[in-house]
């Protein structure tokens, strides 16, 4: 099969989440425009079989991994989630109808957890986030939404917040790392908005410092602009900041987060901030196709994931710090050159690893130690940021605390043996 034409095959898959650990975004990152990822490779040995269907294979048949999350599961699996459900919320209660009900009991809940006087259940955080911005829009009379050139609205969104909100996004830098204050008060033009993307999940899921934040934050307000935070991942941020997520989001006049990414929920966002802003953001819900008839399966996924996942992430992020650290030290063990793990402690509990190969060398690697040991180390796609670069994505959760850095650096020198010829990059 011909890489366009996988491509194009990736592109009809790619709402079914199959990517074993990835998401939405990493689908979308395997298959975007002139990125040649792993979506775009072939095993010799195995014919017609993609790379990426056997490590999502590997990934299901795995006896041990760093992460296991639902994308890429049986449905069986998924239904599961909700084993226990009537001690999450009154199944003997009307089923909801357009928004009330259980709806509105995870709405008063979320509220309640960032500290906010109102929330409203969105189906995506895209369709959250532009409803914000455009509500803001509207009171500043200024529709510029000042933002980060690596944040997702720019990257994954197809430009939604120009051709369907009537926004205009403005890179305030597209450095690794979050706009910092000086960027604020020194860029050229006004906006209305700032947007965060708290952590910056394309940098590697990087955190600013918690008075470095507030500096940005205060920027802003000198400058009469508004402050949304794009809070997908808010929820394993609190380790970093050594705050909790309602003194996270008190920064901020807006913040939306996801119940599916780190909460493992079916789906499903919020968006939350001052009650006569959520009154218009429901109106605008409707008008964009977002009041759905009944929502739940995902909202009772939603309420288990706070219930059970969230109490859990900063036990992730501290093992992931424990994960990184015999990942740095296997690499150093096995003398690969120019290995990186990005950040080096990270700031929650995923992370980057970059290694100095073709994505298609490494990639082979993985699978190839998942399908042999049922050790799966990296389960996520490699991508070539650059030539003779590979970088992939590390999470931990439930299925990572069980490794010791003794299992992560023997797991490291299996994986390193694996890699054929010598890396593109030498060492300087």
């Amino acid at each position: 099969m011909s890489d366009a034409a996988e491509r194009t095959e990736h592109d009809e898959r790619g709402a079914r989440g199959a990517e074993a650990g990835g998401g939405e975004d990493a689908v979308r990152r395997e298959r975007r425009a002139g990125a040649p990822g792993p979506a775009g490779t072939e095993a010799a040995e195995v014919p017609g079989r993609g790379l990426r269907e056997r490590r999502v294979a590997a990934h299901r048949g795995a006896r041990r991994v760093l992460a296991a999350p639902g994308f890429g599961t049986t449905l069986r699996e998924r239904l599961a989630l909700l084993d226990g459900a009537a001690e999450l919320y009154d199944l003997d209660e009307a089923s909801d109808m357009y928004g009330n009900g259980i709806v509105e009991a995870l709405e008063e809940k979320t509220a309640a957890l960032l500290g906010t006087e109102a929330a409203a259940f969105f189906p995506t955080g895209t369709m959250a986030q532009q409803v914000a911005l455009r509500c803001w829009a509207g009171r500043t009379g200024d529709p510029a939404v000042a933002l980060h050139g690596l944040s997702h609205p720019e990257l994954h969104e197809r430009n939604a917040f120009s051709l369907v909100s009537g926004l205009r996004p403005v890179r305030l830098t597209s450095e690794p790392r979050i706009p910092t204050a000086e960027e604020v008060r020194g860029f050229e033009e006004p906006f209305g908005a700032l947007m965060l993307e708290l952590p910056l999940r394309e940098a590697g899921f990087v955190l600013p410092t918690w008075e470095e934040l507030t500096e940005v934050v205060d920027a802003a307000r000198e400058r009469d602009a508004v402050v949304h935070f794009d809070g997908a991942r808010l929820w394993e941020s609190t380790v970093h900041f050594g705050r909790s997520a309602a003194e996270i989001a008190g920064l901020a006049d807006s913040v939306y987060v996801s119940f599916y990414k780190s909460l493992k929920g079916y789906g499903g966002a919020a968006l939350a901030g001052p009650r006569t802003l959520i009154e218009e953001a429901r109106a605008w819900r409707h008008r964009y196709g977002g009041e759905v008839f009944q929502q739940f399966p995902t909202v009772l996924s939603a309420l288990a994931g706070l219930e059970r996942e969230l109490p859990r992430l900063p036990e992730y992020v501290a093992h992931a710090r424990v994960v990184a650290a015999a990942l740095r030290e296997g690499f150093a063990a096995a003398g690969l050159p120019w290995a990186r793990v990005h950040p080096e402690v990270p700031h929650t509990h995923e992370f980057q690893v970059w290694l100095p190969y073709e994505a298609e060398v490494v990639g082979e690697a993985a699978v190839r130690q998942g399908e042999e040991t049922g050790t799966l180390l990296f389960s996520r796609g490699w991508q070539t940021p650059g030539p003779g670069l590979a970088v992939t994505e590390v999470g931990v959760e439930a299925a990572g605390l069980r490794w010791t850095a003794d299992d992560v650096r023997a797991a490291v020198a299996d994986f390193a043996a694996r890699l054929t010829g010598p890396p593109a990059l030498a060492a300087g």
